[in-house]
């Protein structure tokens, strides 16, 4: 069922410490061939880390966990790629199709895989006004059951973040802060909330992770890592953006799937493209503490 890349499949091998990133920040993130670059940037920023990445996608049916140069720029020119989460995962590999994994699905192929760090730009979380519409990402009821380390710059700013705190912890999610006590909101590094958990080195995230599989507890742990100083565009600048973005959406009706990449493209057109600038930023800098964090999980096996 899973289709290894040759230097994944040898990393495996050898217990080598090995990196799981997704693919639609890819397809459906940004135009070709920024995407494409965009990619192979954060691979080899985990390699200069002393790990190998794992980029996640299902090409005409097949789960591959890793891809080739040639099958990473093939997924950045195709069409009509599908859009993966739990939901979609089995009916993609079932039916031949094409699809690029979010973070939800992304952590299950990499459970199913072996590995056991996940980094990524932002989880999804729950949306403003889900009171009404229970617009809640799935990458949290994820979060709860899937034994991943995932390594986001917090969750979305365009999302509840205080709701979106509040199923985390009900989920029993670890929520966990790097070097620093505030929650950080993607393209911010403060989200004006505390963050449950602080921890400053990637060795005591890898024992977290070691001791909650001792303990026989489901789910993984969401480490939040802020985005360098230099990259961060303040909350204060992209409140009316985001508020902005919102009331096009619900003008227009969107919902559902469609919501995040519409609010995305709005906030990437309203900033003048620093937005884009600050998510290339923040996902190098997750690449760079997962293979940290890869590393220690090795170091502490042996």
């Amino acid at each position: 069922m899973i289709r290894f890349s040759p230097e994944v499949a040898e990393a495996l091998a050898q217990n080598a410490p090995v990196v799981a990133l997704e693919s639609t920040i890819i397809t459906h993130g940004m135009p070709f061939p920024q995407n494409l670059d965009t990619a192979r940037r954060v691979e080899a920023e985990i390699r200069a880390a002393g790990a190998v990445p794992a980029t996640i996608a299902v090409l005409e049916g097949r789960l591959h966990v890793g891809l080739t140069d040639g099958e990473l720029e093939t997924l950045a020119q195709a069409s009509n790629v599908m859009k993966l989460s739990r939901a979609d995962l089995a009916v993609a590999l079932a039916t031949g199709r094409t699809g690029a994994t979010t973070v939800a699905a992304t952590m299950i192929a990499a459970s199913l895989a072996g590995i056991g760090v996940f980094a990524t730009g932002g989880i999804g979380g729950v949306h403003k006004g889900a009171e009404d519409s229970f617009d809640i990402s799935a990458d949290l009821m994820e979060l709860a059951q899937t034994p991943v380390t995932v390594v986001a710059a917090g969750a979305k700013a365009i999302l509840d973040l205080p709701k979106t705190l509040e199923v985390l912890e009900t989920q029993g999610v670890p929520v966990i802060a790097y070097g620093q006590d505030a929650f950080p909101a993607f393209w911010s590094r403060d989200s004006g909330l505390a963050a449950p958990l602080r921890l400053d080195d990637p060795g005591q995230i890898a024992a977290s992770a070691k001791m909650r599989a001792r303990l026989g507890l489901p789910g993984g742990q969401l480490v939040a890592n802020p985005i360098p100083v230099e990259a961060e565009i303040s909350s204060t600048t992209l409140a009316p953006i985001i508020a902005q973005a919102q009331a096009e959406a619900d003008a227009a009706g969107i919902s559902g799937k469609s919501v995040t990449p519409f609010l995305l493209q709005r906030i990437f057109e309203l900033t003048d493209g620093k937005s884009l600038e600050a998510n290339i930023a923040l996902v190098l800098n997750n690449a760079r503490l997962g293979a940290a964090i890869a590393r220690a999980l090795v170091k502490q096996e042996d």
